[in-house]
């Protein structure tokens, strides 16, 4: 039976999805990228709101949802069940990087003393003082937690084509990318990942310049919204501890919905 707590969590979510409510701005544009029985993989899962909404787009959808962090892995879960999309939705208990084992998971304290469960990431050891470069806080918390890489992870299961990728894993992107890079070469998915050059240089020793080549390399375009308004980007936006950016593919072009993405890719 799931604790009171994360039945709390779990009807906060489920209540915003039915609203739609407190959505990030990006969510609408998921529209424009899925239809039909698209594959996808949530990356980061939380409690599962963008899996919920790939579901309200693309009904026919299939997503593996990865959340590294226990309580919300279980929130996960119930959300799922309550909206009655767990055929459509497998939550996956791990998070991902270039190989698999375990790691600890890191979950800053708040300093209103609030677990900052949004701004967990994976470290191979506890940090030393703050938890993160980018936020104050007070401390953190520890759990070990399984890995895995999504390459593996789709060899494993029989996942024989990817069509979409949502990412947000608070600085341990590049790692995941570069697990993830026979479903790139061979699928060339949509991706909408959020980037954190902060957390890059200070936790994982990468740069968001090295996350942006590994799809530059590949013939991707990057869009990303400003304000209300999408545009082509080749670089980041300066200044940002971390923002969305969707990354699609020209081979892929043809095959768009009608809408922003298919017009802007000319197809």
């Amino acid at each position: 039976m799931p604790s009171f707590r994360v039945l709390g969590h779990a009807f906060r979510a489920w209540r915003r999805n039915l609203r739609w409510a407190k959505h990030e701005p990006e969510t609408p544009y998921l529209a424009d990228l899925l239809s039909g029985s698209p594959v996808c993989l949530h990356v980061g899962a939380s409690d599962g709101r963008h899996s919920y909404v790939m579901t309200q787009v693309a009904p026919k959808a299939r997503i593996y949802a990865f959340e590294p962090s226990a309580f919300a892995y279980e929130v996960l879960k119930v959300t799922t069940a309550w909206h009655g999309i767990r055929r459509q939705v497998t939550p996956i208990h791990a998070a991902v990087a270039d190989k698999p084992g375990e790691l600890l998971l890191v979950t800053p304290k708040k300093t209103s003393g609030r677990m900052g469960r949004a701004y967990a990431y994976v470290a191979e050891s506890a940090p030393e003082g703050a938890a993160r470069p980018d936020l104050q806080d007070q401390g953190s918390e520890c759990q070990l937690t399984p890995v895995v890489t999504l390459d593996g992870f789709c060899a494993e299961h029989g996942v024989a084509h990817v069509d979409f990728i949502r990412m947000d894993i608070e600085g341990a992107e590049l790692k995941a990318l570069c697990g993830a890079v026979t479903i790139l070469d061979r699928d060339r998915p949509h991706v909408l990942i959020e980037i954190h050059p902060p957390m890059l240089a200070a936790r994982f020793g990468g740069s968001g310049e090295e996350v942006l080549e590994v799809f530059r390399s590949r013939g991707y375009r990057m869009f990303a919204l400003n304000g209300d308004r999408l545009e082509e980007r080749s670089d980041l936006v300066p200044d940002m501890p971390w923002k969305d950016y969707f990354f699609i593919h020209p081979s892929r072009a043809a095959r768009l919905p009608d809408g922003v993405f298919k017009a802007r890719m000319g197809a």
